[in-house]
């Protein structure tokens, strides 16, 4: 708990500027949480997106994720709810099942932002997915027999791997 005065320096459509005392962070506006999907198909393959990331200005390679209570009237959207949205959406797969593994920050120096990490089994692919609106994603199953080398190629060729993915991997490892 801050004893620390509380300043919006800034807010824009998706983000509000915050500083507490000499701490400056970026929070959400309008959304409830984040959800990380560790998606893996029956055939034993992980369920990968890849998309260009403007403040990156690179590809990177990531597990399907999105926020939840951010879409028009989407206020009172729970976690699940997000995630079997967002895996529709970016991959095209739904799920029979969801069980949280953990929840943390996603960057607790820079953001207030808590992210919510998911199991996602009983995959059924029912669209194409490659996201909504201007989203180009590109669906990528990898076998997890081969997602560590497959991962390293990716990065040799210059994409950024984001970290959640190693976390991921840790979960599916201790299973």
């Amino acid at each position: 708990m801050s004893l620390v005065e509380r300043k919006i320096l800034h807010t824009g459509k998706f983000l509000a500027l915050i500083q507490e005392g000499h701490w400056e962070y970026a929070a959400r506006v309008n959304a409830s949480g984040a959800v990380v999907i560790v998606a893996v198909t029956k055939e034993r393959k992980l369920v990968l997106v890849e998309q260009y990331r403007i403040p990156v200005h690179s590809r990177t390679i990531e597990l399907p994720a999105g926020i939840a209570g951010d879409e028009e009237g989407g206020a009172g959207e729970g976690l699940a709810g997000a995630a079997k949205r967002e895996l529709i959406e970016e991959t095209g797969y739904t799920a029979g099942r969801l069980k949280i593994l953990t929840t943390g920050p996603s960057s607790s120096g820079l953001a207030s932002e808590l992210i919510t990490v998911l199991l996602a089994s009983g995959l059924r692919r029912i669209r194409a997915g490659g996201g909504i609106g201007h989203e180009n994603i590109t669906v990528h199953e990898v076998s997890l027999d081969e997602v560590h080398d497959w991962l390293a190629a990716k990065a040799d060729a210059g994409l950024l791997i984001d970290s959640k993915v190693y976390a991921g991997l840790y979960f599916l490892g201790r299973r």
